[in-house]
């Protein structure tokens, strides 16, 4: 039983949002955590010779952004607008370091027009 509770706990991750991360102040910078946000339009970056990649998460409202810079392989389903988490720390510059990007499902699929 004990083995499993372990498992399980270790499985199960959460992560913040743009908001609650940003409230959290000096308490957040250098840790390692999740944060979800959504891809704010004409943000991104490509820098294809290195796989850098720069672009903003926002909160639902758009009010508040952290920029991100992440190097490494970007999943096919990222685009502008979507929802991601980025795992990595914040820098006290304000600028978040991701090591791993998670692009979510939009939650409905339509077909282009």
């Amino acid at each position: 039983g004990f083995l499993g509770y372990q498992s399980f706990a270790g499985a199960a991750t959460y992560y913040y949002t743009v908001n609650e991360t940003l409230a959290m102040g000096d308490s957040v910078y250098g840790r390692n955590v999740r944060v979800e946000g959504q891809i704010t339009e004409g943000s991104v970056e490509r820098a294809s010779a290195d796989r850098l990649l720069k672009f903003d998460i926002a909160d639902t409202g758009g009010q508040n952004q952290i920029p991100v810079v992440y190097q490494g392989v970007v999943p096919d389903t990222f685009k502008e607008g979507f929802p991601v988490v980025v795992e990595g720390s914040l820098g006290q510059d304000g600028v978040f370091t991701a090591q791993s990007l998670l692009v979510k499902c939009p939650s409905k699929y339509e077909p282009a027009q």
